[in-house]
């Protein structure tokens, strides 16, 4: 059965269980039985792979009651990102990879009727007022939309995969970003209260890593998450609260933005404040949190490399207060953050931990770093694979106040 056949089957399907069934009184499970059976009916006398039937079953199911040809993209785990580029494009990541899916839409209307279905399911809405939305759907997986005339080639849905399990660190080293000693490392870190910014460019794992590392924080601590569009899977801690932005809506008031819950959050008596990303003015406000007593604060930047973290958070401070002199940002910015991990990924798709770098204070008109691990490539590193590991510097760590407060006195 060639793929247009197959889609003028689910479309003739589709139609008949609309028009003859009362779709509002069955249960799921008794919808998709009957549509089994209409599919089989429909069938009757013309091949049809087994493969073949149960795509049909499921369109048509996910056409009524899911996200149509959606769903088995969404159910796929081997699945990481997927990108629509109007009804006709459908591009997956898999196993760090690029590909074109062969399958379409049947038509805009039906992509965009998808994408008001996964938007009000969080409560959002997009239209062609507010025609781009950040979103997310019930199983976390974060999603970007932007619809026409903004997106000229129609509709454009982006959906960064949910994992079904947590990351932990333990994953994270199995994987080769960094090794068990850095990681104990960290966790010792993260439980002296250290401040830590974890910068890298778009697909270097910085969620991944931030949920990682925010599993090191002690159970009993009262922690504060706020997100542009909630992700993050922090487990084990019963006194935690998750805060998520809102747009406005159609008439252009009710938003609520990360600098609206940073403020919201510091009257909540947070022992820990976790920031998804920080993209802006915001900035300003995380800043002044981790400076006024919430150490232990955790966040997420894009940047290409430490120094560039630095040069983009001071972007985003003026962002929020233009008329702050650049002094003040600097001296602001060394006080408040103590390690900035950089992630990267590299030029075989795989994510490395690449630097993990002590902020040591404000001197001569610019913020002092103090290097403690870089990752170096050796011998066996070639264009298509990346080969190497994380070192220590000969750099001693400086602040090792906070360590000593915690009762830790060994070296980092």
């Amino acid at each position: 059965m060639t793929f247009e056949r197959e889609q003028a089957v689910v479309s003739d399907i589709r139609k008949f269980v609309t028009d003859h069934f009362p779709l509002t009184q069955l249960s799921d499970e008794e919808l998709e039985e009957r549509i089994e059976k209409i599919t089989q009916e429909h069938l009757n006398g013309e091949y049809c792979s087994i493969q073949q039937r149960v795509s049909i079953v499921e369109q048509v199911y996910g056409s009524i009651r899911g996200f149509g040809l959606l769903d088995s993209i969404i159910n796929d785990d081997s699945i990481t990102e997927v990108m629509i580029n109007g009804p006709q494009n459908i591009f997956i990541e898999q196993n760090g990879r690029l590909f074109r899916l062969n399958k379409q839409f049947e038509n805009q209307r039906r992509l965009e009727d998808i994408i008001q279905r996964i938007v009000g399911l969080a409560g959002r809405e997009v239209n062609q007022a507010n025609p781009i939305c950040d979103t997310r759907l019930p199983d976390g997986s974060r999603v970007n939309v932007v619809l026409p005339p903004i997106a000229l080639c129609g509709p454009t849905l982006t959906i960064r995969k949910f994992s079904k399990t947590p990351m932990t660190m333990e994953k994270l080293i199995e994987y080769g970003s960094l090794t068990q000693e850095i990681a104990d490392k960290l966790r010792k870190l993260v439980q002296a209260k250290y401040n830590i910014f974890i910068s890298g460019g778009t697909g270097s794992g910085k969620t991944t890593f931030l949920n990682a590392l925010s599993n090191y924080i002690p159970k009993d601590e009262r922690v504060i998450t706020i997100e542009d569009s909630a992700e993050l899977q922090i487990t084990g801690i019963e006194n935690l609260v998750s805060l998520e932005t809102r747009n406005a809506n159609a008439s252009g008031a009710g938003q609520i933005t990360i600098r609206d819950l940073i403020k919201s959050s510091l009257r909540m008596r947070p022992e820990r404040i976790v920031v998804g990303e920080v993209r802006g003015g915001e900035a300003l406000d995380m800043l002044q949190a981790m400076n006024t007593g919430h150490d232990g604060s955790l966040s997420t930047g894009h940047a290409n490399s430490t120094q560039d973290m630095l040069s983009r958070l001071e972007t985003m401070v003026l962002q929020g207060a233009a008329g702050l002199p650049l002094d003040a940002i600097r001296q602001q910015i060394a006080s408040a953050l103590d390690i900035i991990v950089h992630l990267s990924r590299l030029r075989d798709k795989s994510r490395k931990t690449m630097e993990i770098t002590e902020v040591v204070g404000y001197e001569q008109g610019r913020i002092a770093l103090n290097p403690l691990y870089v990752f170096e490539e050796d011998a066996n590193s070639t264009l298509e694979k990346v080969s190497g590991s994380l070192n220590r510097t000969e750099n001693k760590m400086i602040n090792t106040f906070k360590l000593q407060l915690a009762g830790v006195h060994e070296e980092i």
